[in-house]
Parts: structure tokens; sequence; C-alpha cells
């Protein structure tokens, strides 16, 4: 038994998907559950489209046509004749948008934007899931939210493993003995069957939860680049691919940020010492990476870049320190805006933290703080995670930046810095 997941880039345009069904065909010949993500740039679009919904913006008819009419499109591509069951199927599937647009958006937002987002992977693996059947192939679609069960934390649904173990091997397992099964990522659903998502970007975890359920033979993740990069291509002209690499190696670059896999990917498979290769869609006969449980060190210092971050740095308000206490309440006003801190530092009168700008979020953990707390902020950072680090690491990526925050471990270098301004004369 392997699982495969093909992400949007993979599965963009008619192209794409006859590409992706020729990696499943060309495979050998063992059991295969293919994951897949939303086509292309589809999700961002279904985000705006949630987003124009909630605010009674006019352009949702218009968001929405542009949708559909992209996947339309590669249905023409696809499927010569309009008679094929899949344009009716791919329709009703676009009539629960529909039938939800034509209410108010009086539910909760995160629950309304997994209605609509997860319609994307439903769409694309239907789309994947008929052109396989054109070639002839023995293949089954299957609805992930019969399989992944998740409480009812919308938008980053936690996983009810204990039951989706019991129901992908009682009802899975015996389909994928006389078919490849073509499932979704990113999408589970509550106890009361309504849709919940993983986190955004979460096909990849939800691979791993397949993976791990089946005690699956490997799992390959399908990528536009030819394994995992020591560096992003964005920020280094010369990267070099990593061939081995360890669970822990990996888990550490993942929760970097590292966007080649998703943080949560690498655990369930660890527990379950299921191999995990990252291999190229553009070139699948190349090696990849080999991600294993074997302890080897990366071969090269890696460097992971995120951009558009906020630091924020508190202190009492009186004349005592930052004490476990301190702690205990910042922590919880960091869950209760949904803030996912990058790094943090703390000294005896001073809590600095470190994470994504959102403008909402940002100044709504400000207002909660400043009740009990001072609270100094900066935006429009850059933060770098250098994995074995050394003082050449550091200075290659801090030239013209003025440091704001540095922390080190014994492997792990992460540094907050902007860009020095030009001296005027």
């Amino acid at each position: 038994m392997e699982v495969f997941k093909f992400g949007g880039a993979s599965v963009k345009d008619a192209a794409g998907i006859i590409n992706v069904a020729n990696i499943i065909l060309n495979r050998s010949k063992t059991q295969l559950l293919v994951v897949v993500s939303a086509m292309g740039k589809i999700t961002n679009q279904l985000e705006d489209l949630t987003k124009a919904y909630l605010q009674g913006d006019p352009a949702v008819e218009e968001i929405f046509k542009a949708v559909k009419n992209y996947h339309f499109n590669v249905l023409n591509d696809l499927f010569p004749d309009h008679q094929a069951s899949i344009y009716d199927d791919i329709a009703n599937t676009f009539v629960e948008i529909d039938w939800l647009l034509e209410e108010e958006p009086d539910d909760a937002p995160d629950y309304i934007y997994d209605q609509i987002v997860s319609i994307g992977e439903i769409v694309s693996s239907k789309i994947l899931a008929a052109y396989l059947a054109k070639q002839h192939a023995h293949v089954k679609w299957l609805d992930a939210r019969s399989f992944v069960h998740t409480d009812n934390t919308y938008r980053e649904g936690l996983v009810n493993w204990e039951k989706t173990e019991a129901e992908i091997k009682k009802t899975l397992v015996p389909l994928l003995e006389q078919n490849i099964a073509v499932t979704q990522g990113f999408i589970g659903s509550t106890s009361e069957n309504f849709t919940t998502t993983l986190g955004r970007d979460g096909s990849d975890y939800s691979a791993a939860i397949f993976s791990a359920c089946l005690d699956a033979k490997s799992l390959t993740i399908w990528k536009d680049v030819p394994g995992v990069l020591n560096a992003d291509p964005k920020w280094f002209d010369e990267t070099e691919r990593i061939p081995q690499l360890s669970y822990h190696d990996a888990i550490e670059l993942a929760y970097y940020g590292a966007t080649v896999i998703h943080p949560k990917t690498i655990k369930p498979i660890q527990n379950k010492n299921i191999p995990l290769f990252v291999r190229s869609f553009l070139q699948p006969g190349a090696e990849g990476t080999n991600i294993t449980g074997l302890n080897n060190h990366l071969p090269v210092p890696s460097f992971i870049f995120k951009v558009n971050q906020a630091l924020i740095s508190i202190f009492p308000k009186d004349f005592s320190f930052i004490i476990e206490e301190n702690l205990s309440d910042i922590f919880s006003l960091f869950h209760k805006h949904k803030v996912k801190i990058n790094t943090m530092l703390n000294s005896a009168i001073s809590f600095s933290v470190s994470f994504d700008h959102d403008p909402v979020k940002l100044q709504a953990l400000i207002t909660d703080l400043s009740l009990h707390y001072k609270v100094k902020y900066n935006t429009g950072l850059e933060l770098v995670t250098i994995r074995y680090y050394n003082q050449q690491t550091i200075d290659r990526v801090t030239v013209n930046k003025n440091i704001l925050l540095e922390v080190k471990s014994r492997n792990t270098c992460q540094i907050v810095m902007r860009d020095k301004v030009p001296a005027t004369t």
C-alpha cells in the first residue's frame, strides 16, 4: 500500500491532470491511495469568495463565476464530449456553494470558510478520478469527510485519531484491494457531518493521516521542486537538494516554515516509521528526497525565510518581573487570538515574540495585552531561521540588516531583522 499526494501546482490545468494520471498509471503495481489538493490558486480564489460573501461585497458573483469557469475550461480540454457525466457532477458540486450564497451569512465566519473553501478539493479530486476512469483505470472516488473525523474547531480541525483510524481500516482498506482510490486533502468532518478543514496547506497532513491509519509502505509527496532544498530559490540563487533527511530535521524545518512540507505531516508517519519521499512531478524519474528514521544530520546548512513579520515586546507595568504567572496569561491571549508564535525570547523584565503579521489579529492582541502590560511593536520585518548555522551563514543573511532579535540553540539560529535605512547626507 502506497499513498501519493499531489498539490495544487500539479493539477493546475488539463496538462497537469494528464501528467498526474500518467504518474499514477505508471507506478509499481501496489495498492494506491491518491490525495489531491485544489487546482492551482483556487483555494485563494475561494478565500476571496468567502471574504466577499461575509462582507456583503457585490463581487461575490464575479469571483464565483471565475472559479466555475476555471474548472469547466479544464473539463473542456479533458472531456471533449460534453455529455460526459463529470460535467453534471461538477455543476452539482458547485450548487452547494450556490445554496449557501443565497442566504445571509448568519453562521460563524470560520464555519462558512470551511463550507466554501473545501469545495476546491472536492472538485479537483472528482476531475482527476474521472480522467483516470477515462483511461480505463479501476478507480474509486472517495469523500475524505467520511474518513477524517475532527472536532468542531473550524479552519483548524483537531483529528479524532481513534475514530478516523477505525473508519479507514473498516471501509477504505477493502476498497483499495480492487481500486485506485482518489480522495481529498485538507478536509474532514465533525460528528454532525459538517465540513471542517485542517489548516491552510493541510493536504500534506491529510496524506500523512491516511498513511498512518493504513500502515502504508510509503508516502510520496509530489512537488514542483526536485526534493527538499536547503533554501528557497526565491531567496537564494544557488540551492542544494538534500538527498536524505531524518524525521527530526524534517520536523524542525517544517516547524520553522519550510514550505515544501506541512508542519503536521511528519509526526504521524514517524510514529509508524513510514518513509516519506518528496519528488518532482515535473521529473518523476528523478531521485528527490527520502525522509526516514535514519538519524543523519543535514549535509549543508538550511535557510528558511519568513517575511511580513511582526515583533512585539511585552513589559510589566509595575516593578515586577516576567514570571511564570505572566507567561501563562500572555500565552493564553496568543491562543485566544489564534496568533502562532514563530520565535520568542524572554528576559527578567520583557518577553518578545515574532509572528506572521495579520493587522486585525495584531491590534486585538495588543488591546488585550495592554490591559496589564506595556507593549511595543514593529512590523514589516523578516525572520530567517538557519538550521546547522555558523557565523559565516549568519553573516551571509544579515548584510545591510538591522538585527532586532537573535535566538540561538545548539543547532538553530533565528534572527528577526529589517533593512538598514540608508544614511542621509
